[in-house]
């Protein structure tokens, strides 16, 4: 049997005791979480869970491993259903077998409390009015003195640490906030785009505020480079899902609060959908086209959004109220850049604080919004040059010739099918006809620079001043570390009038030297 598994079958308890049977064994403990009818006083008519499946059965599998280690148990599993519940039905059973009933019962109490602290599943209840939403429940029922312990799923243990509330006496001691206006965070929803260096902040902010319902958004895992400027994960999440773990962290900062994960890129196929369940938005993402997608969905649903972006040491920060006096991204720029044009963190780089900076002030913003303050006198853009120490802020004007009125999500995509190319090597790249052009910066090559056929060295910086030094009749490969920049590239060289320009897929990274 499996230390732990998803099923989308009904729990076989019988099977599942069979397997832990040990003659050496003389306790055997069980949890049972059930399906009930009702959740903070709304009615329930069924639950749907969902799993990121690949990582939660790993993450199952280590949690059941430290409860053999910890309590010296001989056996221990964890089965939890996934799919569509009705109620009375099974969500998970527990069951572990020792020498003696107490180290079978504090094992069983660890492995379900940590599967509901550290396994990213989420579930959705749908309510007898119609309405249905992702809610989160991350503490089991407390074990009595019987062996076989049965309680529904959503049981609260009652222990200290979840008898502890948050105490926001510091902030409802403030004129503008007060007991009436700490209600209103507790009623407020945020959809948060990213949880990386602008999200962290953010998402840690609205936690402590005791905004009361948050939606993170982030397709990506932790990454070890992701640590310096993310201080809400630590290296033994590395690979796990950002989303998860963020909601999992924030929980435990803010136990009141319902923490929905989206574990996937937001586009214009989801993000409207998802935003029409929160109050507002704030955008914390790194590119280009997800930022744009945003803006359109906050246009055509008349949502307020709070953006920021970051390069090096520099940030920018602006607000988009739905009124008609007041701009969105696009009456600032009415075409998206193209995404690689400008560096983001991985490229370029950047200092911790930069992100946190701008993360902190865009969460300011939300809660301001959230509060029904005066976001700021006037519409305007933001500008801070956290090097030299300098902040500008830049009147920013609504456009007459942006339309604010509902319409489909822009996306500014470019079509890879049509721009880039994929060769083994750069010889071959090279013996197909096509001239290379690496775009990539001078430090970039004097870190890494493999040999081979390449042709030209014009870094992105000369592009984007206005020196090609390309002939247009030539035919060429735009190359650069990861096939960002250069695919970026490549489209803009197109618009320009280069007809046989395309970029090297995946960059550097993806040929053999």
């Amino acid at each position: 049997m499996q230390p732990f598994a998803f099923s989308t079958l009904p729990i076989d308890t019988a099977r599942g005791r069979e397997a832990l049977a040990d003659p050496a064994c003389g306790g055997y403990a069980t949890f049972e979480g059930w399906v009930r009818d009702h959740n903070e006083g709304r009615a329930v008519r069924r639950l749907e869970y969902e799993a990121y499946a690949a990582l939660a059965e790993r993450e199952g599998e280590r949690i059941v491993a430290e409860a053999v280690a910890k309590y010296g148990v001989q056996h221990a599993a964890c089965i939890h259903r996934i799919g569509d519940l009705a109620l009375g039905e099974m969500a998970v059973w527990v069951g572990v077998s020792s020498r003696h009933r107490a180290e079978a019962f504090a094992a069983c109490r660890y492995i379900i409390d940590e599967v509901k602290h550290r396994v990213p599943i989420w579930k959705k209840e749908h309510y007898v009015d119609g309405d249905s939403g992702w809610v989160n429940c991350e503490r089991c029922a407390q074990p009595g003195e019987h062996e076989s312990h049965a309680d529904h799923a959503h049981a609260h243990a009652a222990t200290e640490e979840s008898r502890a509330a948050p105490d926001f006496s510091r902030q409802i001691a403030l004129p503008e906030v007060g007991a009436a206006g700490q209600q209103r965070l507790r009623a407020g929803s945020v959809l948060v785009i990213g949880a990386g260096g602008l999200g962290v902040p953010v998402l840690q902010y609205l936690a402590a505020a005791g905004v009361g319902r948050v939606g993170i958004v982030d397709g990506d895992v932790v990454e070890a480079s992701n640590l310096h400027r993310q201080p809400l994960y630590g290296v033994a999440d590395i690979g796990k899902s950002k989303a998860a773990v963020a909601a999992a962290r924030l929980r435990a900062l803010n136990p009141e609060a319902t923490f929905a994960v989206h574990a996937e890129r937001a586009d214009a196929g989801n993000l409207v959908d998802w935003l029409a369940r929160y109050d507002l938005v704030v955008d914390c993402s790194d590119n280009f086209a997800t930022k744009f997608t945003v803006n359109d969905a906050a246009v055509i649903l008349g949502k307020p959004a709070v953006f920021a972006s970051v390069y090096q040491y520099e940030g920018q920060l602006q607000v988009y109220l739905p009124r008609e006096d007041w701009p969105c991204l696009r009456c600032l720029w009415p075409e998206a850049p193209r995404d690689g044009l400008v560096g983001n963190c991985a490229q370029a780089g950047v200092l911790g604080p930069v992100p946190a900076v701008l993360g902190a002030m865009q969460a300011m913003q939300a809660l301001k919004i959230l509060l029904g303050l005066p976001v700021e006198s006037a519409p305007a853009l933001h500008v801070f040059d956290l090097l030299g120490m300098h902040w500008r802020t830049l009147k920013a004007a609504r456009n007459p010739a942006c339309d604010h009125s509902p319409r489909e999500l822009q996306t500014e995509a470019i079509d890879p099918d049509a721009l880039e190319l994929v060769y083994p090597t750069l010889a071959a790249a090279c013996a197909s006809g096509l001239t290379l052009v690496d775009i990539r910066e001078p430090w970039e090559r004097a870190r890494d620079d493999p040999p081979g056929p390449i042709e030209w060295h014009l870094p992105l910086s000369a592009f984007l001043q206005g020196s090609t030094a390309l002939p247009r009749e030539g035919r060429y490969l735009i190359v650069c570390a990861h096939g960002v920049r250069s695919l970026a590239l490549a489209g803009h060289l197109r618009s320009l009038g280069f007809t046989a320009v395309y970029s090297l897929a995946g960059g550097l990274a993806a040929v053999d030297s």
